[in-house]
């Protein structure tokens, strides 16, 4: 899955302890021999901006000082071409020990028997207490082939003062989301209620996901594209009640143009959709321009009041190289790193910009703020049907984005989304 991330995290305030250095003895404090290592290097591979350094440099500390001997390498990676890179590298003698994977892209490596199981190594790495949203990502035909590491997701972006002047308070439920899109369009009929571009398919999603069904789903030994599903059918049909108090373009996504950058900064949209980074590069890009951004944020609403509405949980794992020379090593890293204590210190890293793999992790983000939104979005998290075969459907050009654009031009939601199942099952199924 490409992605932007955040380059670059502040880490100031952070509050953790680093951890002792380890002894050039074999021996501890008590006398007693230090665990087993050697003189053998890890290798790690993230991507860049994933993982700030200061906590980086913790994690390995804290490691290197339980197994004398052993180093651990980190080199980073980028997103453009990483397919490709880890694909040869898993295929390789000596592949690194341990990847970051996008989330997206993990049962792929899976399936072609890249990555190690470790489906015997649960309660080591602390399986019961991860996200169950992003939990779904790392296993296959139920087998484990990673951890869960971080996710983000959407949220609605909000001008304060056409929501004050319109008399609108941030809803939670889809009725009061509407109603406050009609208000909005009465107060300043030249603004947009909202920015919705036609193709923006992730918030389709979680429309989908909140009727209780899926962009496809497992038919036997195949899957098949769901998209004409009566549930299914019934978001498309709210996602484009949305859109009608939007003027975006019905053939673009929110990033052609870049909603955040191209759109947002020039004024006359009281909302929008998208993820912390967007927020931030709207920010910026007011600021440049001389103007004031005052935002508001709040989680999508549901259906109903009591759960927020689904989101994609954009995000990245960690596995482990099934051509590993280190596994053992390699199994204890991953635990350490993707473990309680080093992911609380991970949120509190970030600043919340990114969630942790588990709620008890969870950094408490400043009220009002994005993150805010976001952590309590996290409840209602998920991802894309979990097969290799998925990304075969994202491929451009992608059958969803080309059914949203039809139906918002005026064809028949479930003859067009048919069509658009047909072109899914052709390719979901292929590897």
């Amino acid at each position: 899955m490409k992605r932007k991330l955040i380059a670059a995290i502040g880490v100031a305030g952070m509050m953790v302890s680093i951890a002792a250095c380890g002894s050039d003895s074999d021996k501890g404090k008590d006398g007693a021999k230090a665990p087993a290592g050697g003189d053998k290097t890890l290798t790690v591979w993230v991507m860049d901006g994933s993982a700030p350094d200061a906590w980086m440099a913790e994690v390995n500390k804290a490691f290197e000082a339980k197994h004398p001997g052993v180093k651990v390498k980190v080199e980073k990676q980028i997103w453009n071409g990483i397919q490709e890179k880890v694909t040869t590298a898993l295929s390789e003698d000596t592949p690194p020990d341990v990847l970051e994977l996008g989330n997206t892209q993990t049962a792929g490596y899976a399936v072609t028997g890249g990555l190690a199981d470790l489906t015997g190594d649960k309660a080591t790495l602390g399986y019961d207490g991860w996200n169950k949203g992003m939990l779904a990502s790392s296993e296959l035909d139920g087998k484990l082939y990673s951890a869960p590491w971080y996710a983000a997701s959407r949220v609605v972006v909000y001008d304060k003062a056409a929501f004050k002047k319109a008399g609108v308070t941030p809803p939670k439920t889809r009725a009061e989301w509407v109603d406050g899109l009609k208000k909005l369009k009465a107060s300043d009929p030249k603004s947009q209620a909202i920015y919705l571009p036609g193709q923006s398919w992730y918030v389709l999603a979680g429309l989908v996901w909140d009727e209780g069904s899926d962009l496809a789903v497992k038919d036997g030994d195949k899957w098949k594209g769901n998209l004409s599903s009566p549930e299914a059918v019934n978001a498309m049909n709210f996602y484009k009640e949305l859109a009608s108090y939007s003027n975006a373009p019905k053939d673009k996504d929110e990033g052609t143009p870049q909603q955040s950058t191209d759109i947002i900064p020039k004024g006359g949209v009281a909302s929008w959709i998208g993820l912390g980074w967007e927020a931030g590069g709207a920010i910026d890009a007011m600021k440049k321009a001389g103007k004031t951004a005052d935002f508001g944020y709040f989680p999508i609403p549901g259906k109903t009041a009591d759960k927020p509405g689904s989101v994609f949980f954009g995000g990245s794992n960690l596995a482990i190289a099934e051509r590993s020379k280190n596994k053992d090593l390699a199994k204890e890293w991953l635990a350490l790193a993707a473990g309680k204590e080093y992911m609380t210190k991970y949120a509190v890293a970030t600043e919340g910009a990114l969630l942790p793999n588990t709620d008890a992790a969870q950094f408490k983000p400043a009220a009002g703020s994005f993150a805010e939104s976001m952590a309590l979005s996290s409840v209602s998290g998920k991802i894309t049907p979990v097969t290799p075969g998925w990304a075969n459907v994202e491929t451009a050009p992608n059958p969803i984005k080309d059914y949203m654009t039809k139906v918002l031009k005026g064809e028949d939601t479930k003859a067009a989304a048919e069509a658009a199942d047909k072109v899914i099952n052709e390719r979901i199924n292929q590897q």
